[in-house]
């Protein structure tokens, strides 16, 4: 067997200690080391050990990356897939994951290149069958389908119009970024003038761009957020037409009509990461605990403006915590959703009606809290809240809907809405499910559907909540 590979990361751990703002004795009794040797080990004195590397990672779980690409990669990746509940009898301890990813990386490359082609093929099985069960011909994906998908597949994170938005909020120099600046910026580059829409008990709509005349009309009935969104939002447009032009141009989409959307989503994005620059965003979440009230505080912008960008943090080597966002009409339609989990959200028709979002929806500005456990054994903390968006006058209906944002309970630590949630008991978890017609439960009080893969049988004698049992 070849002599295992001594790692020596002097540097970053050095750069990680500096990142965090801690001496070298606060960084040692974190550790649980001593000065002396901590400072070996930021020399490249001596190597970094299995067991001051999972040190590291108990300590910053985010932000330790041992530099070694090789012995060090393939144990990250191999780990994340074992994790799968489906791998739940298989040894997980790092001496034996370290032996197999060093002894046999090959192998163990195959094997994470297997499990994910698993993953892929159980969410095509999904969108399959939720397409047979709702009806929809053939499973065809509509120009917003496209789109939507297309995010999913980029992991919510687009780089390089995420780091254009961010060089162009360090060229604005202010934070929050006020309307005024974004204003200014939109006429002395660009040439554009903002005003307000004019009557206001004519329904306008939000934004109007006349590319002729350079203007740019806002609803002033919007809240000042979405106003500062989409000034933004035409800022990020014009600035960085080229940028956007590139990435559109690249994705494989059917229809114009989707390219077209992608351009608008696209956008959308670059205002997220202007408005809220990806280093700072991420430091200032990960300070106060992913507290989204205090997030909008700092950076002027809505709830779920800051919930939508925590889902965005998917920068390789500045990773932030894996999220699940999704925002859901008063109907209980998913009308946007991503996930960085191992949850998926239903393809068609409504979430789980046991998922606290629902809840949410019915009662604005309070913030609920929810452990749930899926079907596969993962348990998640969820944060969701509802929201009304004013529309300015009594004759037009204000909009309802709630936000929900959530986490894998390893990162617990880290995201304040777990604190007072007992996270280590199994029986407090809520058991949710993907969408009825995907959902395995067969005890379930709420079921609306039976599941599309499995027979019932129905007891004219008996009759419980449903009246079928799932087979």
């Amino acid at each position: 067997m070849p002599p295992r590979r001594r790692l020596f990361a002097g540097p970053a751990l050095r750069a990680l200690r500096q990142r965090h703002s801690l001496g070298q004795a606060a960084m040692a009794a974190r550790l649980g080391l001593s000065v002396s040797y901590l400072s070996q080990l930021e020399n490249d004195d001596r190597p970094i050990t299995p067991m001051v590397s999972d040190a590291l990672a108990g300590a910053f779980p985010l932000d330790w990356n041992p530099a070694d690409a090789g012995g060090a990669a393939h144990l990250a990746t191999l780990r994340a897939a074992i994790a799968d509940p489906l791998f739940a009898d298989l040894p997980a301890e790092r001496q034996s994951l370290e032996r197999a990813a060093e002894q046999q990386p090959g192998l163990a490359e195959r094997f994470v290149r297997l499990h994910a082609a698993y993953r892929r093929s159980e969410e095509q099985r999904l969108i399959a069958d939720e397409a047979i069960g709702s009806g929809v011909p053939g499973g065809g994906r509509l120009p917003w389908e496209e789109v939507r998908d297309w995010f999913h597949d980029a992991g919510n994170y687009v780089d390089p119009i995420d780091r254009a938005s961010e060089a162009l909020a360090d060229t604005l120099d202010a934070e929050p970024i006020p309307d005024a600046l974004l204003i200014h910026a939109l006429k002395t580059w660009h040439g554009v003038d903002v005003v307000a829409s004019g009557d206001e008990t004519t329904a306008h709509p939000l934004r109007r761009f006349d590319r002729a005349r350079g203007l740019l009309t806002l609803d002033r009935a919007m809240p000042q957020a979405t106003r500062r969104f989409f000034l933004a939002h035409q800022l990020v447009s014009l600035s960085l037409a080229d940028v956007i032009a590139q990435v559109r141009h690249e994705a494989e989409l059917v229809s114009g009509e989707a390219r077209r959307l992608l351009s608008v989503g696209l956008a959308n994005h670059a205002a997220g990461a202007l408005l809220m620059p990806y280093v700072r965003f991420r430091e200032s979440a990960r300070a106060c605990r992913h507290d989204i009230d205090r997030l909008c505080q700092r950076f002027g912008v809505s709830f779920e403006q800051a919930c939508h960008r925590l889902s965005t943090l998917q920068r390789p080597g500045a990773r932030g915590i894996p999220f699940f966002f999704c925002r859901v009409d008063m109907a209980g339609n998913i009308t946007k959703r991503h996930s960085a989990t191992r949850l998926q959200f239903a393809r068609f028709g409504g979430a789980c009606p046991l998922w606290i979002v629902h809840e949410a929806v019915a009662i604005p500005d309070r913030i609920l809290v929810q452990l749930a456990e899926t079907p596969d054994g993962v348990r998640y903390v969820s944060m969701a809240k509802g929201l009304v968006k004013p529309s300015g006058s009594y004759t037009r209906s204000p909009r309802r809907y709630a936000v929900a944002l959530g986490c894998e309970t390893e990162h617990a630590g880290d995201f304040i809405y777990a604190d007072g949630l007992d996270i280590a008991s199994r029986a407090a978890a809520t058991p949710i499910g993907i969408s009825c017609r995907l959902c395995p439960r067969s005890d379930c009080d709420q079921r609306a559907f039976p599941p599309a893969d499995r027979a019932i049988a129905v007891d004219p004698d008996l009759r419980e909540v449903v009246p079928y049992r799932v087979l």
